[in-house]
């Protein structure tokens, strides 16, 4: 991986891409455990595919680079082609899967033979997918578009369930499709994950259920209803309520901090929650109040929106009455 220090840096690497050629770009930060994460996935993912470059950007510390992409929160991933900064895909958070499948989308495959990976590095690969997510199913096609019978049984399953998944397409990876039958000495996919370890396929899955056996197996928080609950509960801790990086006297990122400024120029007082404390709220809300990034700010339980819809609401000189309810 090369790190990119300074701007120059940044439109030199990319300039000498040729035009099919994939760059990741990896912006991240010191502070964050989800970057910390990442960088391993990155560093195996380097090795996987010699034809993609791979970019790490420390996000708050490189002048002028950050700034080119949409990105509100670290991790976060631009995938370009060629020399160009229009991304073709953008993956933020900790997502490996998510990560994985993009590249395998974009990336064009040398034509010489690569190297065999060792198996070794294919079973670190696959322990850091299985535990990718505390609930993580191993899948052909999407959720939204599965390919085969049995994985849309399973994703019905869980969805009757209301459980709170990530997933892994194999048919994007043959690697990891053919390694994790021996990895899990389990010929068959669908493959459900709890906590790293495997449960079983669709019948078995089934089965839990039938026996009512199959809560118990879930972490607290994995069930949308739990964690829906939850979120309400926070959203109404105040009557201003910020949801951001860090707290107030120490945001852990610029957007944070540029909120929380503004907020206090105001003289309303208001409650903070820390997403960086508890990974659970900081995915869950996202789905939950339909907007992807933070902060977030909520007004009797309403949301406002992040640091953009607030700047506007500061310049128009309506942000008062707003948060005053009015």
């Amino acid at each position: 991986m090369l790190v990119v220090a300074t701007k120059k840096e940044h439109d030199k690497a990319l300039a000498a891409r040729k035009p099919d050629a994939l760059t990741v770009l990896y912006f991240w930060a010191d502070w964050s455990d989800e970057c910390k994460q990442m960088t391993s996935v990155m560093q195996v993912l380097a090795k996987d595919h010699s034809e993609v470059a791979f970019l790490t950007v420390e996000a708050e510390s490189v002048d002028g680079v950050a700034d080119l992409y949409p990105i509100e929160e670290v991790p976060a991933f631009i995938l370009l082609k060629g020399s160009s900064t229009k991304p073709v895909d953008v993956i933020v958070g900790a997502n490996p899967p998510k990560l994985v499948e993009a590249i395998k989308k974009h990336s064009v495959k040398k034509t010489a033979a690569t190297k065999t990976e060792s198996k070794e590095d294919i079973n670190t690969r696959l322990s850091k997918l299985v535990n990718a997510a505390p609930v993580m199913l191993f899948m052909k096609g999407s959720p939204e578009n599965a390919r085969c019978k049995f994985s849309k049984k399973i994703v019905g399953l869980l969805k009757e369930e209301k459980v709170i998944y990530s997933y892994f397409d194999i048919l994007t990876d043959e690697e990891v499709r053919q390694g994790l039958k021996t990895f899990s000495n389990w010929k068959t996919f669908p493959q459900l994950y709890i906590k790293g370890k495997l449960v079983g396929g669709v019948d078995v899955v089934a089965a839990h259920i039938e026996e009512g056996e199959f809560r118990d197996l879930l972490p607290k928080g994995s069930s949308k209803d739990e964690l829906e609950d939850k979120l309400k509960k926070l959203i109404k801790k105040g009557k201003v309520m910020l949801f951001m990086k860090g707290e107030p006297s120490n945001p852990r990122c610029g957007f944070s901090r540029k909120i929380v400024d503004i907020l206090n120029s105001t003289g309303v007082s208001y409650e903070t929650f820390d997403i960086l404390t508890d990974q659970e709220v900081r995915q869950g809300l996202k789905k939950f109040s339909n907007w992807p990034t933070y902060p977030q700010l909520y007004v009797d339980a309403n949301l406002v929106g992040g640091l953009d819809v607030v700047t506007e609401l500061q310049e128009d000189g309506d942000l008062l009455d707003t948060l005053q309810g009015q």
